[in-house]
């Protein structure tokens, strides 16, 4: 994500508009990622070097995930419960796409890049949003 797009989102002392906007652009960030994985599965489980199956059934459970997210987002004032649970979620979704990629898979040269790179995005958005609901609290 780029600084300037950062820096527009952030853009509020209200850290609860800091808060939904960074959960809709999860959501919209997740949601484009799972159609792709669903609609292309498999020319991009032959790019990254991923079974295609696996691809898609990542794709139809990150559809519902980024429906939820986007759900959370769009409350005038998302319950911390449930921000909390997309944090977490987005943490455990980086911890594993880092084990999985050490422990076993065997991606192509693109897929060993992609992968860090969606893992960092996803922390990265986990630390934002943690950060937006903790200001909020104050």
């Amino acid at each position: 994500m780029s600084h300037a797009l950062l820096a527009g989102l952030s853009r509020t002392t209200e850290p609860r508009t800091m808060l939904r906007r960074f959960l809709a652009v999860d959501a919209v960030v997740t949601g484009a990622n799972a159609l792709a994985y669903a609609a292309a599965s498999g020319p991009l489980g032959r790019l990254l070097g991923i079974d295609a199956a696996l691809l898609l059934g990542l794709g139809v459970f990150l559809v519902a995930y980024a429906a939820a997210v986007g759900l959370v987002a769009s409350r005038p004032q998302p319950p911390a419960t449930a921000v909390k649970l997309v944090v977490d979620a987005n943490v455990l979704w980086t911890v594993l796409s880092v084990v999985a990629l050490v422990a076993w898979l065997e991606p192509t040269t693109a897929g060993a890049l992609w992968i860090p790179a969606q893992a960092a995005t996803v922390a990265g958005f986990a630390a934002l949003q943690w950060s937006a609901l903790r200001a909020g609290d104050r």
